[in-house]
């Protein structure tokens, strides 16, 4: 299978989950860390529009800023560091992410749109979850006021402002129920 090229100045679906659907986040540290090793490898290489981080896998809603070998060699140096500290962290050895990690390129708003609305509601999705409290999703970094590193302003103006992004994060699944699926 030919992997897609992470060309720049494009959008992109980035997911993996761990190998045979094992846990890739074992607690809450670990999920820090993640996002620490994200910003560490990635910052100014890419731009992050949404996360959330599950406990076998992870999505992340991305735009390229960088040239594909560079961006691509990052992810790289991301896994690897993060699966080298799980692996001593937890005693254990060999491959922790399924092998390649996934990427789609998203080539229209609608889709982008839906797509960060699906990563948002992953938690209520696989865990019945309430997805506005979830501690490890992008979704709170627009309840808040705080700094961010996600890209707040680009995808409330892709929702046309911070009202209609709400409403369709409250939509349960009629938003998402298009022709697009992501897994």
């Amino acid at each position: 299978m030919k992997l897609e090229a992470l060309q720049k100045d494009c959008y992109y679906h980035i997911y993996n989950r761990g190998i045979n659907g094992t846990n890739i986040f074992k607690n809450d540290v670990n999920k820090l860390y993640f996002l620490k090793q994200l910003a560490k490898h990635l910052e100014n290489k890419i731009s992050v529009l949404a996360y959330c981080l599950m406990n076998n896998h992870f999505h992340l809603v991305i735009r390229v800023n960088t040239e594909e070998k560079e961006v691509t060699q990052a992810f790289s140096n991301l896994f690897n560091s993060y699966a080298k500290a799980f692996n001593k962290q937890n005693n254990r050895t060999g491959s922790l992410f399924e092998k390649h990690f996934k990427r789609i390129k998203l080539n229209d708003e609608n889709y982008l749109r839906r797509l960060i609305v699906y990563v948002h509601l992953n938690p209520r999705h696989h865990f019945d979850l309430d997805f506005t409290d979830f501690k490890f999703s992008s979704f709170q970094a627009f309840l808040s006021n705080r700094e961010t590193k996600i890209e707040r302003d680009e995808v409330l103006d892709l929702f046309g402002g911070f009202q209609n992004l709400i409403f369709c994060h409250n939509q349960k699944n009629e938003f998402l129920n298009e022709t697009y699926t992501f897994e």
